[in-house]
């Protein structure tokens, strides 16, 4: 099965030019902010800092005004030892967020969660985007069909069970290969998926290093790319300090990312990442 996907020529290269985003177009070649609204309680950088509605549309409001291009909602946790929520606990968490937000700015909202009946709860909720940290690997089908069915973009994350890897990067693009295959399967459309290399899941500190530098070898697969690294253990560990002063290591890592052809970033301080891709792409310009 794993060297049947590997081979599939068709799943190899769609050489992506643009990605539909609800009202939106994201071209290939600039690096977009994806800014993060957590609105769990137990979150690993800003736990229960935007849990109750008020504070979090606040901070969508100035996200906007930063320049974020997609707002990116999680109502559950999956830094190591979180605490799993049931469906109902999740939708319910998450689905007054997602009102609010949509009624009031005029932005592409992403749902960050694995499981499919919280998904589909959103999208009738109208978010616009499904960031699936399994890459439709979680369940037996339903979050695939429920993308295909609805025809909505997706983020599909690199994920295992364990960090076991025979020849590592090579591992990873046979997984993401896989979570493509179950896409195409499904019927969802080739430009409508994001991959994103998972950064801090199922990886060591070294495996993470290496997946941000070679991440070339992602967006060789031919699928715009995610990047998120924003104020994960990689740089605490690197720079051995806390969440709350990990920003110029997560500028580093934007900066690798732009290098490397990173279709977005996922970051929490998106004002700080805005002025940087866009210094940088501006330098990059210059020839």
């Amino acid at each position: 099965m794993e060297k049947a996907v590997g081979e599939d020529v068709s799943m190899k290269k769609t050489d992506w030019q643009t990605i539909q985003i609800g009202n939106r177009s994201f071209y290939k070649g600039h690096t977009c902010i994806m800014g993060i609204l957590n609105v769990t309680p137990d979150s690993f950088s800003d736990g229960g800092s935007f849990n109750e509605l008020d504070k979090a549309l606040f901070h969508v409001e100035e996200m906007v005004k930063e320049g974020a291009d997609i707002v990116d909602l999680g109502g559950e946790s999956t830094r190591p030892g979180y605490t799993l929520l049931s469906e109902e606990e999740e939708i319910n968490r998450v689905l007054p967020y997602i009102e609010k937000i949509k009624s009031r700015f005029d932005i592409p909202v992403s749902l960050d969660t694995y499981k499919w009946k919280v998904a589909e709860a959103g999208l009738a909720a109208g978010i616009d985007l499904v960031n699936d940290i399994w890459g439709l690997q979680y369940d037996q089908g339903e979050m695939a069909a429920l993308i295909a069915r609805h025809k909505v973009p997706s983020c599909l994350m690199h994920n295992r069970k364990e960090a076991v890897y025979q020849n590592y990067m090579e591992d990873v693009c046979c997984d993401l290969k896989r979570t493509l295959e179950i896409a195409k399967r499904a019927g969802i459309e080739k430009d409508s998926i994001i991959l994103d290399p998972g950064v801090g899941f199922a990886k060591s500190y070294e495996q993470n290093l290496e997946v941000i530098q070679k991440l070339d070898q992602i967006c060789d697969l031919g699928y715009p790319v995610l990047l998120g690294c924003s104020r994960k253990s990689v740089i605490g560990l690197t720079l051995d300090l806390p969440v709350t002063e990990r920003l110029e290591g997560t500028l580093a890592t934007t900066a690798m990312g732009v290098l490397r052809g990173a279709a977005f970033v996922r970051v929490h301080d998106v004002k700080e990442n805005v002025r940087f891709v866009k210094m940088l792409e501006k330098m990059l310009e210059v020839r």
